[in-house]
């Protein structure tokens, strides 16, 4: 007698609705001293942390924030 598990099977999806996520993009031309202080502007008044960061060839940043559901309260991203 063995203990099989259906091939190919995926667990509850809960963790993707704990956050709350915010795309932005910053222009080419921006250094890179003043995206970091317009991000950790970001993560100090509206609880938001870095979840992906992007540099296309033409120099725009695509960036990923996120932030826990709960703190909805507070302020969305301001750039």
């Amino acid at each position: 007698m063995t203990d099989r598990r259906p091939p190919c099977t995926i667990g509850p999806m809960d963790a993707a609705a704990d956050y709350q996520y915010a795309p932005l993009r910053i222009p080419p031309g921006t250094s890179r001293s003043a995206a970091a202080t317009m991000l950790s502007l970001q993560a100090d008044t509206g609880g938001w942390e870095l979840a992906r960061l992007q540099l296309h060839p033409d120099g725009t940043r695509r960036v990923i924030l996120r932030r826990r559901a709960r703190l909805s309260y507070l302020p969305g991203p301001v750039i």
